[in-house]
């Protein structure tokens, strides 16, 4: 988590550099979420307002801001909201981007956000043009690099009766998963409905997380969080069945991903949503 300040905290020379590229800020409204951004505002000037999030430039994970700005011109119109900006100075990394209206996405099983958020996915597979400067972004190597921190961090452990009697497949399976995730298809890697912005259509937000790798990666990951909005595991896994990248995946591969996530988040997140509709669904796909 960051320490979140507000545009008035900001350093005179920073306020200036983003003022030469909209103008005078007449008034400011903080957004919520955010969490890895220590500045997250909507800036209103006499030409019209937009979103201006930003993080000193000495935070160990500006990085993650600087993966948004590398990723968001390969991103197609209406998929994203576009980064209009970015200026670096007086200590701090500041982007603006075009405003984006909208809400949060809903997944429940009667929900007719379903739809915008399929189109949103079958788009962020369909992006051919990918980055190629600055540090390969695996998700193999990123979800083998997880694992193995967690992992080897602290023993694996659980309250969950059924999680703690089958711990070693568990394990056996979690560790198989990044070995499938080789690809070359974009990957967001957190479709969760707080990046889901909806309006006309469905927008993704966030970017920071962004890799290269196997098709069926956000499709999968999708299925937890329409576990976690209600829906039964065989009916989150039907929903994914119309994006080819899930349909050609190894049955293993996916049934190793979902043991990763449990072996992931069971320590650190234990009671959420998420890493309990994540037992639901391993258990689903094993004996």
């Amino acid at each position: 988590m960051t320490t979140r300040h507000a545009w008035d905290d900001l350093p005179a020379g920073a306020k200036q550099a983003v003022e030469g590229r909209i103008g005078q800020v007449l008034k400011t409204e903080s957004t919520p979420g955010g969490r890895n951004s220590e500045l997250s505002e909507t800036l209103w000037t006499d030409q019209g307002h937009v979103f201006c999030k930003g993080i000193s430039t000495d935070s160990p994970i500006s990085y993650m801001h600087r993966n948004e700005i590398a990723v968001n011109p390969f991103l197609p119109a209406g998929l994203a909201p576009r980064l209009l900006w970015h200026v670096e100075t007086a200590g701090w990394l500041l982007l603006g981007y075009e405003h984006l209206s909208g809400r949060h996405a809903d997944l429940s099983s009667s929900s007719e956000d379903l739809p915008l958020v399929a189109e949103a996915v079958t788009r962020i597979g369909e992006v051919v043009d990918l980055p190629t400067s600055g540090v390969q972004r695996s998700m193999r190597d990123r979800w083998g690099h997880a694992l193995t921190r967690e992992l080897t961090s602290s023993p694996f452990t659980t309250s969950d009766p059924w999680c703690a009697a089958n711990a070693s497949f568990l394990l056996e399976l979690a560790n198989r998963a990044p070995s499938y995730m080789d690809g070359n298809s974009l990957i967001h890697s957190d479709l969760n409905p707080t990046n889901i912005v909806v309006s006309e259509r469905a927008q993704v937000v966030d970017w920071a997380w962004w890799q290269i790798g196997a098709s069926w990666f956000d499709p999968a990951y999708l299925i937890i969080r329409l576990i976690a909005e209600g829906h039964a595991p065989e009916s989150a896994e039907n929903w994914a069945q119309q994006f080819d990248g899930f349909t050609q995946a190894p049955s293993e591969a996916i049934t190793a991903f979902a043991a990763s996530t449990v072996c992931l988040w069971e320590r650190r997140f234990p009671r959420t949503a998420a890493t309990q509709a994540a037992r639901r669904w391993v258990r689903h796909r094993t004996p």
